[in-house]
């Protein structure tokens, strides 16, 4: 009989002696959360565990009140070592140093006899130093950005935990842990760990879940929030979760920069009725007067979305550099957004949030081009 995908899990990780957990480069907090947990009960095994990212320092700063892994990159250098292999039963090798000499790393050998005879050497990847790679919050592995780039063959020689909630998911992965029913990774993994061994839910690990679906749900407001992922917290409150402090720390310590730009940018909204289209231009001196940053604006456009019911897309756009006015774009429905990602030639996915820049020299102009091109794409995806 075949192993159900949790007992797969269960038992790779546990034989695993240093997994590594990979999100994209603009995870979700969901993502990070569900990351994090992962990684504390790796650790809670007694095992080394690697949390790697592009932007992992911004991507941690996220949720800077869950434990961190002791290990954590924003790329995989060091990864895998190279062996050099000198066969020297007819030629001993008496000393060994080497030298940078400029751009070039030496090794100088001293044989027993004369020369070395070329045949004798060989060059031998070694394993890499993981040996299970757990993927999360991603539809293929090309989304995971320069750490697949510049680490492609790590992706074929060790087995891939894929997890995700998506429908687009590729299920690219030896174990693939994918739920499009449920509401949240943390919600998944949170099943998976209550399965198979909910005895290793410490409260850390229970409130880094816990957290992870109340971002997913909004505090259980949302669409999403299933009796299911209900049930899901309640078990991981029955494990010590605190979720008032969760809500503390999640809702109520926003900075007054941030609660700033967030009121700059709502006096500014453009509000389109028949399209159920929110517009909300963001200016430098919004920026400068609110003391805020760029980096900010994924948040505003989040607060606006939660703060207005009747829409359904949701735009905010600023003036990145004299020439080119940059555009997040979030939507209630996932296929609508995956719709828009391709038909928007140069965007991109950072977390949640549709990213693309388009040419104007003013927030106005900027406007108008997203009334005449952007409009008659949202007629197309709900066609």
């Amino acid at each position: 009989m075949s192993l159900s995908p949790d007992q797969q899990f269960h038992d790779l990780i546990k034989k695993s002696s240093h997994p590594l957990i990979l999100l994209a480069p603009y995870p979700s907090r969901d993502d990070i959360a569900s990351a994090l947990a992962l990684s504390l009960f790796i650790e809670r095994l007694g095992k080394s565990v690697t949390l790697a990212a592009d932007r992992i320092e911004t991507t941690l700063g996220e949720l800077p009140f869950i434990t961190r892994p002791k290990e954590t990159l924003a790329a995989l250098s060091g990864a895998r070592d190279f062996v050099l292999s000198f066969n020297t039963s007819y030629n001993k090798i008496l000393g060994i140093r080497t030298a940078q000499e400029g751009d070039e790393y030496r090794i100088y050998l001293t044989p027993e006899k004369g020369t070395i005879d070329p045949r004798d050497f060989s060059f031998i990847p070694a394993h890499y130093r993981f040996d299970a790679a757990i993927i999360i919050g991603v539809p293929d592995k090309e989304h995971l950005g320069k750490i697949f780039e510049d680490n492609p063959d790590i992706f074929y020689e060790v087995p891939l935990i894929n997890i995700d909630t998506s429908s687009q998911n590729e299920l690219f992965g030896q174990i693939n842990l994918v739920d499009i029913t449920a509401s949240s990774k943390s919600e998944i993994l949170a099943e998976l760990l209550e399965r198979t061994v909910p005895t290793f839910i410490t409260e850390p690990i229970a409130e880094a879940l816990l957290a992870g679906i109340m971002t997913a749900t909004e505090s259980f407001q949302k669409k999403n929030t299933t009796p299911k992922a209900l049930k899901a917290a309640a078990g991981l409150i029955g494990h010590g979760a605190d979720q008032q402090k969760i809500v503390r720390a999640l809702y109520r310590t926003e900075p007054l920069p941030l609660l700033k730009l967030w009121g700059r940018a709502l006096s500014h909204i453009r509000w389109d009725e028949q399209h159920k289209l929110i517009l909300a231009p963001v200016s430098l001196e919004d920026l400068v007067q609110s003391r805020a940053h760029t980096h900010d604006l994924s948040l505003v456009l989040e607060k606006i979305r939660n703060s207005f019911s009747l829409a359904t897309t949701f735009v905010l756009f600023f003036q990145e550099s004299p020439l080119t006015v940059q555009v997040l774009l979030k939507c209630h429905h996932a296929e609508a957004l995956d719709k828009l990602r391709q038909a928007l030639v140069g965007s991109e996915m950072r977390g949640d949030v549709l990213v693309f820049s388009i040419a104007a020299n003013s927030l106005e102009t900027a406007e108008i081009h997203l009334q005449s091109h952007l409009v008659p794409l949202l007629d197309q995806t709900e066609a």
